[in-house]
């Protein structure tokens, strides 16, 4: 334990409660190889923070079983909005919250693997989505990811826990899910990401306009309008081969790599020195998603931006062909 403050950070406050999952496993290549069911809390009492895990493995299957074997986790954290630090002895490293973003680099010792995360809080204030890239030096080893549910009376409530098994059984069904995005029917994804500077204070909002339309089964033409804090646009073509999704310009070129649900992405803007680097999270079988996008020019981070974009289909222009 460490003393912290006399009161908890915004962060802290916001994870208040216990947060139950089970995140999908990927081997380095998006190979689904098992979950793991995870309770975790982060305690703030008389000053001092604590950050609980438990975890279980769930269908795991491969090299990568022997080595997550670790089960409960409690390490000590300098508690603030500037900087989480973790003093270990589970987790060494630290993490800056973004509103209702945090995004972390960490070493465990008990995994042997440096880990970057990323958890965003959706605007119920109850929902979390996940990730975890785990590396071995610079090559990537796993990625979890998944979605979290938070709960106060799990361990006390059988309505709770039943409610929260349920939720881990139909995520168990979801995380094998790949990002793919509709094949036939074109749309747009629309919503609001909010917009943080590189000082970690909130800079406004920006609306996005995301417009799809299928040009064959795995490559479509995505035009992006971006208006209010950031105000850009861009168009795309992107390709799809399993897991590999590239992105041809000629507004931007880049690639991603998805593991499950999840997209990984570099997207460099055309003649200039600019990019995103981000996730997109496939929340529901709605395609509604969690957008999480670094903002970098000159190859440093400038923004953040985050934020729920919801799909509204259009007309289906992949039709059967006649003769």
């Amino acid at each position: 334990m460490t003393q912290s403050s006399n009161a908890p950070s915004q962060w802290q406050q916001r994870i208040e409660g216990e947060w139950h999952g089970i995140p999908s496993i990927f081997d380095a290549r998006g190979n689904h190889v098992g979950y793991n069911k995870v309770y975790r809390s982060s305690v703030f009492e008389h000053g001092q923070t604590v950050y609980y895990m438990d975890t279980r493995l769930h269908d795991m299957s491969g090299p990568l079983h022997p080595r997550l074997e670790a089960t409960k986790f409690a390490f000590g954290v300098i508690d603030s909005d500037q900087d989480r630090v973790y003093l270990g002895p589970d987790f060494f490293g630290e993490g800056q919250p973004y509103g209702g973003l945090v995004d972390s680099n960490y070493y465990s010792p008990a995994w042997q693997a440096d880990l970057r995360t990323l958890v965003h809080i959706l605007p119920d204030g109850k929902t979390q989505v996940y990730s975890s890239q785990l590396y071995e030096g610079p090559t990537l080893l796993s990625v979890f990811n998944g979605i979290y549910r938070n709960v106060s009376d799990y361990h006390t409530n059988p309505a709770t826990r039943a409610s929260i098994e349920a939720f881990c059984e139909t995520e168990k069904v979801n995380g094998r899910q790949p990002h793919a995005l509709p094949e036939k029917h074109a749309g747009v994804w629309t919503g609001d990401l909010e917009v943080y500077g590189e000082d970690q204070k909130k800079v406004g909002v920006t609306h996005v306009s995301m417009r799809y339309r299928p040009i064959a089964l795995l490559r479509a033409e995505v035009t992006v309008e971006m208006t209010g804090a950031i105000e850009r646009s861009f168009t795309y073509t992107r390709f799809r081969n399993g897991n590999l999704h590239t992105f041809d310009g000629p507004g931007i070129y880049g690639n991603g790599l998805s593991y499950g649900r999840a997209l990984y992405t570099i997207q460099h803007f055309y003649g200039e020195a600019a990019k995103i680097r981000g996730r997109e999270f496939i929340i529901d079988d709605n395609y509604t998603m969690s957008a999480v996008w670094q903002y970098l020019r000159s190859d440093r981070l400038r923004n953040y931006l985050f934020g729920v974009l919801t799909w509204t289909p259009g007309e289906q222009v992949l039709t059967p062909r006649q003769r």
